[in-house]
C-alpha cells in the first residue's frame, strides 16, 4: 500500500492514508516522499485528508475487513472505493508491457533483480515490489514506457474480491518461481492457491511468455490445467530444463548460465545461496523477453545489491554480525540458514524468530519450521500466548520459546560471541527488537 501511495503520488494525486503498526523501511519511504499518514482506523480521518475536504477516492487494503471502522464509514456513507490491485490495474498497469513475478518465495528479490537488469539496460522500468531494492531508492516508481514490474502476490485482493491480486495485473511476461502451501488462513488447501494460479495463467497473452521453476511439480500441476502462451523453465544444473544455472565452486557467489547446455555467459553475485542463483536465473530469462541480451543482465547482476531486510546486515560488534530477514515461510527460512551457514565458516549462526504470519500464527507449519531451525547452533523463538499452538512440542533442543522479548535478548546478547552470525527473522517489526538487541550489543 505504501507503494501504491507513491505511484498515486507520481500521478499527481493528493495522497493520504493511515494505518495501524508502521515500521521501517516503508514508514521512513512514506515519510520522504510528503505523503501523509494517520494513526489508527478513525473514520474522521476521511474528513481531515486533503486539506480537509475529504477524500474522493478510498483505496482499500487486504488487510483491512468488514468491522473496521474506517471500512464501516467508507460504506455508510456511499464513498468511492476501489481495492489496491484493480486501482494499480484502471490507473498504472494500464497500456503497460508487465512483467509480474509470482511464486510462494523469492517475489521480492527476484523482481528486484529484474527491475534492476532492465534499468541497467537503459530502459528506465516503473515497478512495484514488496520491499526496498538496495540498487534503488523506493519500493515503487512510475518508470517510462513500456515496462512495468510487478511483485505478484497470490493473497486475495480485498474484502470485496476474494481473487489473488495477481489475476488484476495482466502481464506479458510471468516469472513463476515456485509454488508451496501457504496463506492457510484464505486458502484450504494446495489445490485452491494452483487454482489461482491456474487463472493467473488464463490472462497471459498467446504471445505473451511464462518463465517457469522446470524442477517444481505443482507448477506442473497448474500448467497442466491449461496453457496458450510459450514457457521456458529454469532451473538449477544437471536438470532438463530450458535455461540451467550452475554454481561455480571457484569462486564465492560465482555461477554459469546455459540454455540448452549451451553456455551462454559466467557471472557473480553479492547474495548467497541457490534461492537466490535461481532468482538470478528466472530475470535473466525473463529480461530477455523484454529485449535485454542475457550476457548484459549477468552483467547487471554483478551491480546487484539486494533488498532490505533480505539478510540485510545491520550491526557488526566486536566481530559479531547481525542480520535482518523477512523470512516467515519454513522453506524461505532454510534457504537464508543454508545460504549463511555457507559464508560463515567456523562462524555459529544464531536466530530469534518472530513466527508472524497467519500460517505460522495457526501451526501449521510447526513441523517444518523445526526442520527449517535445525541448522542454526542456536534459535530464539518469540512466541506470544496462543499463537503456533503445539510449538513447542515440535521444536528440538537448539530452540527456545521465549515470551518475554527483552528476556530473550538478553540471553542472545549472553550467549553471543565473536565469531558469530545472528540473523532476526520476521515478516513484521518484532517490536523493535533489532534496534534493542543493537544497543545491547555495543
Amino acid at each position: 500500500m505504501a507503494g501504491l501511495a507513491q505511484l498515486a503520488q507520481a500521478r499527481g494525486y493528493r495522497v493520504s492514508g493511515c494505518d495501524q503498526n508502521v515500521y521501517p523501511p516503508m514508514s521512513e519511504q512514506l515519510a520522504r516522499a510528503g505523503i501523509e499518514l494517520m494513526q489508527g482506523y478513525k473514520p474522521e480521518h476521511l474528513d481531515a485528508c486533503n486539506n480537509g475536504q475529504g477524500a474522493d477516492l478510498v483505496v482499500i487494503g487486504n488487510a483491512m475487513s468488514r468491522g473496521n471502522p474506517v471500512v464501516e464509514a467508507v460504506l455508510n456513507r456511499g464513498m468511492p472505493y476501489i481495492s489496491g490491485p484493480q486501482w494499480l490495474a484502471e490507473y498504472v498497469l494500464k497500456d503497460r508491457w508487465v512483467l509480474a513475478v509470482a511464486g510462494t518465495h523469492g517475489k521480492t528479490t527476484g523482481s528486484s533483480m529484474l527491475a534492476w537488469i532492465l534499468e541497467s539496460a537503459g530502459l528506465q522500468p516503473g515497478f512495484l515490489i514488496g520491499g526496498v531494492p538496495g540498487n534503488f531508492p523506493v519500493s515503487a516508481r512510475l518508470g517510462e514506457a513500456p515496462f512495468f514490474v510487478i511483485e505478484a502476490d497470490e493473497y486475495d485482493t480485498a474484502f470485496f474480491d476474494k481473487r489473488s491480486k495477481f489475476v488484476h495485473y495482466r502481464p506479458r511476461t510471468l516469472v513463476l518461481n515456485n509454488l508451496e502451501y501457504d496463506h492457510a488462513d484464505i486458502f484450504p488447501d494446495l489445490a485452491a492457491i494452483e487454482r489461482q494460479f491456474h487463472h493467473l495463467v488464463r490472462t497471459i497473452p498467446g504471445g505473451g511468455l511464462i518463465v517457469v521453476n522446470g524442477g517444481d511439480e505443482n507448477l506442473s500441476r497448474v500448467l497442466k490445467q491449461g496453457c496458450w502462451t510459450a514457457q521456458e523453465s529454469f532451473a538449477l544444473s544437471d536438470t532438463e530444463a530450458d535455461w540451467q544455472i550452475r554454481s561455480d565452486q571457484n569462486q564465492q557467489n560465482g555461477f554459469s548460465v546455459t540454455l540448452k547446455n549451451k553456455l551462454v555467459g559466467n557471472g557473480c553475485l553479492k547474495l548467497p545461496g541457490e534461492h537466490n542463483l535461481m532468482n538470478a536465473l528466472a530475470a535473466i530469462v525473463a529480461a530477455r523477453h523484454a529485449g535485454v541480451h542475457p550476457q548484459d543482465a549477468i552483467a547487471a547482476l554483478q551491480n546487484f545489491r539486494g533488498v532490505k531486510r533480505r539478510l540485510e546486515v545491520i550491526g557488526d560488534y566486536r566481530g559479531i554480525t547481525v542480520y535482518d530477514d523477512f523470512a516467515h515461510h519454513p522453506t524461505a527460512i532454510k534457504a537464508t540458514l543454508t545460504a549463511l551457514r555457507q559464508q560463515s565458516g567456523s562462524g555459529r549462526v544464531l536466530v530469534l524468530l518472530e513466527p508472524r504470519s497467519n500460517t505460522m500464527r495457526m501451526g501449521v507449519h510447526n513441523r517444518e519450521l523445526q526442520e527449517a531451525l535445525a541448522s542454526a547452533d542456536l534459535a530464539w523463538v518469540y512466541q506470544l500466548e496462543g499463537i503456533a499452538p503445539g510449538l513447542e512440542r515440535e521444536l528440538a533442543g537448539n530452540v527456545v520459546i521465549c515470551r518475554d522479548l527483552d528476556q530473550m535478548l538478553a540471553q542472545v546478547a549472553e550467549q553471543a560471541r565473536t565469531g558469530d552470525y545472528i540473523v532476526l527473522m520476521s515478516n513484521g517489526g518484532f517490536d523493535g527488537a533489532h534496534a534493542k538487541l543493537l544497543r545491547i550489543l555495543q
